[in-house]
């Protein structure tokens, strides 16, 4: 794996930020079909499987808000990172032979192209958690997009780099490192995902004294008049499984 460019926003021009937009639609472009499956680990956590690779996104430790969950300690060919706290980006117990990715910058690796985004981790520029690095692929022939822990508003220049995804995962529960519902809706108005599922939300696995995150029902609510889809753990989506316009919400369940 060769890591062609690293990026970061501080100096970085549209023009700079233009070119990177291309290097997204090539990849899209030369994107294999069929389909990805998107298994949910917990928290932000998610497997996607298809094009015969297995990406694992921003392991963790079961700590607090993920106090209740296994940790995911399963095979991956690629690990990305979204950031590096006590309670997040931990790889122990991840079996070996994997490639691992957690800073921001265009990557190639094995035929497919990856692209992380540098956003704040937080909502006072990075001061208090530094940053979050949101990922781009394309799997299965779809745009996939991970937002990790964002926590700010999307500016125009990370726009142009994330494009419009046919997969967005975006967190929503609130707390210090990761939207509040209203800015989770503000994020999908300006994206214009297909599909969203939704992150970083509490559940039953939270310690209730160690957990500041909200559960899904707020977002839901301020979603409402979006269709929602119920599934299970994992889904398997293909092209012909996106809206053709619109955005769908999907919730997939953890398997406690």
């Amino acid at each position: 794996m060769k890591r062609r460019q690293f990026i970061q926003y501080a100096g970085v021009g549209l023009s700079t930020t233009l070119g990177l937009g291309m290097v997204g639609q090539t990849q899209a472009a030369q994107a294999q079909t069929g389909s990805v499956t998107i298994r949910a680990l917990g928290h932000t956590c998610f497997l996607f499987t298809g094009d015969g690779r297995r990406i694992l996104v921003n392991p963790f430790r079961p700590i607090g808000c993920t106090a209740g969950y296994r940790a995911p300690n399963v095979t991956a060919d690629l690990v990305m990172i979204s950031s590096r706290l006590f309670d997040e980006g931990s790889t122990d117990g991840l079996p070996t032979g994997y490639r691992l990715l957690d800073e921001p910058g265009v990557y190639e690796f094995t035929n497919m192209q990856v692209q992380g985004i540098r956003t704040d981790h937080d909502d006072i520029g990075g001061k208090r958690f530094g940053f979050n690095t949101v990922w781009r692929w394309n799997q299965g022939g779809l745009n996939l997009l991970h937002m990790g822990g964002a926590a700010a508003p999307i500016t125009v220049e990370q726009q142009i780099l994330m494009g419009r995804p046919d997969v967005l995962l975006l967190p929503i529960g609130n707390g210090p490192k990761a939207y509040t519902p209203e800015e989770a809706k503000a994020a999908i108005q300006t994206l214009s995902p297909r599909i969203v599922i939704p992150t970083h939300y509490r559940t039953q696995a939270a310690d209730a004294a160690a957990c500041d995150i909200t559960g899904l029902d707020a977002f839901l609510k301020v979603m409402e008049g979006t269709p929602v889809q119920q599934a299970g753990d994992s889904i398997s989506l293909g092209r012909g499984d996106v809206p053709e316009s619109g955005t769908r919400i999907q919730v997939l369940s953890y398997a406690f």
